[in-house]
């Protein structure tokens, strides 16, 4: 048996109202004044505020760092870095999707490994030596599971690439997954982080480096994303968000030690040179790269198909429940509003030689089941168009 590795989070909270515990596990750590990381839109629509008012419960001092994208800069960490000194704080909540979490997480790890301060030098495994600032991660959407991970994603506009960084000493200490923050989700949103969610469950499970704990949970998370995204995005059913939450919440414990494949590394192009929401990116992409796969991963796709509910599968042959998984995929996007192409996302036909090149070095590519080259990623962007 090879050697393999798990790391995970300290401590979790689930469930509607598991927000009221980020007060307690603040108290018995004893820190004393907490570098907000959140929008301004979510302060604004009601959603951070009401972790706001519980750090008001307890007096807690705290200053607000809104000044990030959807897609976090260079700037923006460094932006945030010089707040994180300025505040005097010694602990960061991050309240939002990935987006905020990405940006927490790249400040936590420069101010304790300050020679790491170029944001450039953290790409894909840098050799950090300390644990990032104490982090609590709330998350608002059910997609990136950042909040439990040992990955954020940090973007160099000069060079329009999005780079992955991967180290462990980032894992926030607490995570906190409500899925009455959720629900506030507009339902787009909701459709992209939760296609975002079930890339990574579907990627994390014929990943190369995938294996019996990662399996648990990834095709676990294939089930609960594939079965209740539907009533999360169209319904806003909590207890159909509760379980999507569930779900993201689950792969991202797996991605994050399996790894994943090239459907990332072909959206973090689309998010680096078009600034494209990266679950939207990933949703467009998963089935066409499911397509290219589908000869490098043995009877898994028989489980992903039922896994997300279709019906028969122990009866098909190959080709049939390969052909199952990707339709079961297809119709659920199309199901929750994703774009099917992309020309739809503003993908243009003149950059693709540029964005292969650029996926093809992306620290995700050695993990894709099927080997890989500059050709063959052109030639499935070109079959997307």
């Amino acid at each position: 048996m090879s050697v393999y590795r798990m790391i995970l989070n300290e401590t979790s909270y689930f469930g509607p109202g598991s927000i009221t515990k980020v007060p307690d596990e603040i108290m018995a750590r004893g820190f004393k004044k907490a570098l907000i990381v959140t929008e301004q839109s979510l302060i604004d629509a009601g959603v951070s505020s009401k972790v706001l008012k519980l750090l008001d419960g307890i007096k807690l001092p705290y200053e607000i760092f809104d000044k990030f994208k959807q897609n976090p800069t260079i700037q923006n960490v460094n932006d945030g870095v010089a707040a994180y000194k300025k505040s005097g704080a010694d602990l960061i909540i991050a309240i939002g999707g990935g987006s905020a979490m990405d940006t927490a997480k790249a400040i936590g790890i420069i101010i304790n490994n300050p020679e790491f301060s170029d944001v450039k030098s953290l790409v894909y495994e840098a050799p950090t030596k300390n644990r990032s600032v104490p982090l609590i991660a709330v998350t608002t959407t059910a997609g990136t599971a950042s909040e439990v991970t040992k990955n954020y994603v940090i973007t160099d506009p000069e060079r329009k690439l999005k780079f992955p960084c991967v180290d462990a000493h980032c894992i926030p200490i607490v995570a906190v997954v409500d899925p009455d923050l959720m629900s506030k989700m507009p339902s787009s949103l909701a459709a992209a982080t939760g296609m975002d969610a079930l890339t990574h469950a579907i990627e994390g499970y014929i990943t190369k480096d995938a294996w019996a704990m990662t399996d648990m949970m990834n095709l676990k998370a294939v089930e609960l994303i594939g079965r209740n995204l539907r009533g999360s995005v169209l319904d806003k059913n909590i207890d159909a968000v509760t379980q999507v939450a569930i779900g993201q919440y689950m792969t991202g414990m797996g991605f994050s030690n399996s790894g994943l494949g090239i459907v990332h590394s072909i959206a973090h192009q689309f998010g680096g040179m078009y600034d494209t929401p990266h679950g939207v990116a990933n949703a467009v992409m998963l089935p066409f790269i499911l397509k290219y796969n589908a000869d490098y991963t043995g009877t898994k796709y028989r489980d992903v198909a039922k896994a997300m509910g279709v019906e028969g599968t122990d009866s098909m042959k190959e080709a049939e429940y390969r052909k199952a998984a990707t339709d079961a995929v297809v119709s659920l996007s199309k199901d929750v509003g994703i774009p099917q192409t992309l020309p739809e996302i503003g993908v243009k036909a003149e950059d693709i030689p540029q964005l292969a090149v650029a996926a093809f070095a992306d620290g995700n590519t050695p993990g894709n089941p099927r080997p890989t080259s500059v050709k063959e990623i052109e030639e499935i962007l070109r079959s997307a168009m």
